[in-house]
């Protein structure tokens, strides 16, 4: 089986203006991949210091989903404990990484790194957990390994 090579940013612009459409909902859904959840959180954190991730980003998705005819349901849309995995991963790997660099490099380091994979969860959480009504709703404690 051959790795999963995701399509790498060339330019920090990039990066921002789908930060900027995400954050004004005017980003095609079809556009909202792994990829750019990575990508956007990275840009919020290094580069959107004023907003309150931690706070902020759960309603920022729930919101940007309903504005692309999305719901946020106990099957679909917004779920918690995937959000705060990949929230702690984008942070564990920027605490090892040069935010010096170009955004993009970062992002693209990310996108190739262990905690950019889609199945990185999937270490720490059995999928009938992690895919659960109760994970979806709220952060649960992984059944696994912890969490680094």
């Amino acid at each position: 089986m051959t790795a999963y090579r995701p399509r790498l940013f060339t330019s920090d612009a990039e990066i921002q203006h789908l930060g900027e459409r995400f954050l004004a909902r005017s980003l095609p859904k079809e556009e909202w991949t792994h990829k750019a959840h990575l990508a956007t959180t990275t840009w919020l954190l290094l580069r959107r210091r004023e907003i309150d991730v931690d706070n902020e980003l759960p309603g920022l998705i729930r919101r940007y989903n309903e504005s692309v005819g999305g719901v946020n349901s106990d099957s679909e849309g917004y779920h918690e404990t995937i959000t705060r995995v990949y929230l702690n991963g984008v942070r564990l790997f920027l605490s090892e990484a040069d935010t010096a660099e170009p955004l993009h490099e970062i992002v693209n380091e990310l996108l190739l790194s262990p905690m950019g994979r889609r199945d990185w969860p999937l270490r720490f959480y059995s999928r009938e957990r992690l895919l659960s009504v109760e994970a979806r709703r709220d952060f649960i404690a992984p059944d696994l390994a912890a969490l680094p």
